[in-house]
């Protein structure tokens, strides 16, 4: 039913332009009120362990880290103090309108962070800046929410004392302990990948990796989600160098299909378990929820616009200087970025979560009310900002991404001049006669002025059936990718440059490697 409703509705909402997780939500909705999903219930750790590592490390794999670098400042502010404020404001608030401060604070973790997965799916057209600093930014936040959720858990139980250094332990523990198992993780699977030349046994260690990543850090008590997203971020800065081009081309086959599933089965389940967190309460703790959904949510939105702005005035009176003044995002790109603060599925795993009883025995209190809320929560403003969300990119007119476009003509250009001043040597080394490096330099000669463009190339792909030429076609491919490399590690284009003309090589390279 979960493919069948992907399916299904994946296609309907590109013909009626409305974000698919929206509809998904909706399905999940109604799938709860037929008899046969009444007892379908979503258990926090298979998003924990299934959904969450997997869907984190495919987007770690696909952001940038140069935009992170250079957004760093803000990616740290929103994923650290931004939650801590958020959670802050709800307790308070959920506190005055009657849940006891432990539930209130339980209820502020689970909503305060942002949601990497909800974010992709419903802002993938924002200019690249804005969207990788809301990438980054849901991939880092939920590690600080869930040490304010066990905090919370904590100190409902007889016993438990907070103090500030415990407080200051755990968070060390956390984001400290996840990083180093994070990188331990992604330096094992290089090497691993290193001594592999079949692709299949070679994704098979990328599969394993964040699951791996994952466990090892919560194993420890430190952040499984910060390891499972530097795990991504390392790999996707040595994954160009190491491995072949059919197994770089196979494993993006397999991820980019895996997360498509994934991910709209999690919104669909997130309906689900809407429904049964209906059924927990009766008809007057419902409407207190609901006026608590409207109420949290409308203070998720007021609490990130001011700390979006607040914090970028704070910063600017603070820092003058000409280069970071460069870097400071304007009032427009705040405006979408605060509009577009998406809670997810992580939400509702940690509201879920919460156990039913503490270790004094008795029942952690309202447990019921704060999934519900959560839940409502989390639907409010999927549907309500998903839908605001092209209003308010509308009225922002925020200027387009011409960057990727100037790096990839760059890009392409200086990879094949670089291939052909490589040409003479690579033949020689070879073998290769000199029509077949004519035909090769002809071929260079027209990408290099389709890329420059004067014209489009016509490439003869019947001519390719020689061994030599293929041999030096495939060294001049692996060149380009070498100076594709150097450019990125110099800084001069972006990882997504880098993805996209890598996969057209791979594409090439796994067309010219065929024959063999």
């Amino acid at each position: 039913m979960l493919g069948a409703v992907v399916l299904a509705l994946g296609s309907l909402a590109r013909r009626i332009r409305i974000a698919a997780p929206i509809l998904f939500l909706a399905a999940g909705l109604a799938l709860g009120f037929l008899p046969a999903f009444r007892d379908v219930e979503l258990p926090p750790e298979v998003v924990l362990l299934l959904f969450l590592p997997a869907l984190l490390f495919w987007e770690s794999l696909t952001t940038s880290l140069r935009e992170i670098r250079s957004n760093l400042r803000s990616v740290v502010l929103t994923s650290t103090l931004l939650v801590v404020a958020t959670a802050a404001a709800v307790a308070v608030v959920g506190h005055a309108i009657g849940l006891p401060w432990a539930a209130a604070w339980v209820l502020g973790a689970a909503v305060a962070p942002t949601d990497a997965t909800a974010t992709g799916a419903l802002a993938g057209g924002l200019p690249r800046r804005t969207l990788t600093s809301l990438r980054a930014e849901s991939l880092v936040n939920d590690g600080t929410a869930l040490v304010i959720l066990a905090l919370a858990i904590g100190a409902s139980a007889e016993g438990v004392q907070i103090t500030p250094l415990s407080v200051g332990g755990s968070v060390l523990l956390s984001y400290g302990g996840g990083v180093a198992v994070g990188l331990a993780v992604a330096a094992l699977a290089v090497l691993l990948r290193r001594r592999m030349d079949d692709p299949l046994q070679a994704n098979v260690v990328m599969v394993l990796s964040p699951f791996t990543a994952y466990l090892l850090a919560e194993l420890i008590h430190a952040s499984g989600v910060l390891a499972v997203v530097l795990c991504g971020l390392a790999l996707s800065q040595i994954g160009p160098r190491i491995g072949r081009a059919d197994t770089r081309a196979q494993m993006n086959d397999f991820w980019s299909l895996t997360t498509h599933l994934l991910n709209g089965a999690l919104f669909v389940l997130v309906g689900i378990e809407t429904q049964v967190a209906v059924r927990e309460l009766d008809a007057r703790r419902i409407v207190e929820g609901l006026g608590a959904i409207a109420l949290v949510s409308g203070l998720l939105v007021a609490v990130r616009f001011a700390f979006l702005y607040g914090a970028a005035g704070l910063v600017r009176l603070l820092d003058r200087r000409p280069a970071e003044q460069a870097l400071y995002s304007t009032n427009r790109e705040r405006l979408v970025r605060g509009a577009a603060g998406f809670r997810g599925a992580v939400s509702l795993a940690a509201a879920l979560s919460v156990p039913a009883a503490v270790s004094s025995g008795g029942a952690f209190p309202e447990r019921d009310l704060v999934v519900f809320v959560t839940a409502g929560v989390i639907a409010t403003t999927l549907v309500v900002q998903g839908l605001l969300l092209p209003l308010v990119l509308r009225r922002a007119a925020l200027p387009p991404d011409e960057d990727v476009v100037r790096e990839l003509d760059e890009a392409e250009i200086e990879a094949t001049q670089e291939a052909l001043r490589a040409l003479e040597p690579l033949a020689e080394e070879v073998g290769a006669g000199r029509a077949v490096v004519e035909r090769s330099r002809r071929e260079l000669e027209a990408q290099l002025r389709a890329a420059q463009a004067e014209e489009d190339a016509d490439l003869d792909d019947d001519q390719r059936a020689e061994a030599d030429y293929e041999a030096l076609r495939l060294r001049l491919v692996q060149r380009k990718r070498e100076v594709l490399i150097r450019l990125r590690d110099e800084g001069r284009i972006d990882d997504i440059v880098l993805r996209r003309i890598q996969d057209r090589l791979d594409k090439e390279e796994i067309r010219l490697d065929h024959a063999d």
